[in-house]
């Protein structure tokens, strides 16, 4: 990896960026005075467009500037065990190669910006806050079957899954947990803490969006999202993830933060015996 090599890469990022404004959200670059700053609908402001696209930038050029002039040896193992499958070198690359989070900034930015501009939405609107009418309403339309045409639920179980919500008034407390989620999944991926869980659980919601028949954003946002999922090693690299992976570690290796509790909680007789 070589600094033009990233700054190709962070040509490439930017791109992506604005092709996913452009393509499935529109009016993200009107720049006029009443999109560029809503006060009723801050985070879907025009000008956080052109804020994530020079932090985009921005990112590339730190990731650059850390290079050395002579650039960095990418090497990429091959698994060859028995029984092993090997993957494509690309794959490898992009899914666990740091020199390479810088493509999934884009996709963290525009997923998590859809995703906390609808939590901000509803976290405003007293009919998801105070008794959860707007859900209430959601599910009635979704498990009413009409005399003529197709019901909007395809499947039975979950018609029967709904009604029994709606008949125990579960969107009196459901629709805040909908509106502190969908905000959380999407602060999460921008700032990149924890991108792996907060994808999971924001294609989580798409998979239930769409199985109440909603299609709207949801199989864009479900498609990017299980990409994000599947890059969860790297994807926030650039963010909050860089310091929280290794502090906190994975369920099979322990981080440097719960290393360090061990061993306090051990105390020095183990760490001699040791």
């Amino acid at each position: 990896m070589t600094r033009s090599r990233m700054y190709a890469l962070t040509a490439v990022s930017a791109g992506l960026y604005v092709f996913l404004c452009w393509a499935f959200a529109d009016g993200l670059f009107s720049l006029s005075g009443s999109a560029l700053w809503n006060s009723d609908a801050i985070i879907g402001s025009t000008i956080w467009t052109y804020i994530m696209l020079a932090a985009i930038i921005v990112a590339g050029w730190y990731e650059a500037s850390r290079i050395p002039v002579e650039g960095v040896q990418v090497t990429v193992s091959r698994d060859v065990s028995p029984g092993q499958m090997d993957d494509p070198g690309f794959w490898k690359l992009i899914m666990g190669s740091t020199f390479y989070a810088l493509l999934w900034l884009p996709l963290r930015f525009f997923v998590g910006r859809e995703w906390a501009a609808a939590g901000e939405h509803k976290l405003r609107d007293d009919a998801w806050m105070k008794g959860g009418t707007a859900l209430k309403g959601y599910w009635e339309g979704a498990v009413a079957i009409p005399d003529k045409g197709r019901p909007s639920i395809t499947y039975d179980w979950f018609r029967s899954f709904l009604n029994y919500m709606l008949e125990h008034e579960w969107y009196t407390w459901f629709a805040k947990v909908i509106a502190v989620g969908e905000f959380l999944v999407g602060i999460g991926l921008i700032v990149g803490a924890l991108v792996g869980i907060a994808a999971f659980f924001g294609t989580l919601m798409n998979f239930n969006f769409q199985l109440a028949g909603s299609a709207s954003t949801n199989p864009v946002l479900f498609g990017l999202g299980v990409f994000l999922v599947l890059g969860w090693k790297v994807a926030g690299w650039i963010g909050l993830d860089r310091y929280l992976l290794p502090a906190l570690g994975t369920p099979w290796k322990r981080g440097r933060l719960l290393e360090h509790e061990s061993y306090e909680s051990a105390g020095p007789g183990h760490a001699m015996r040791a």
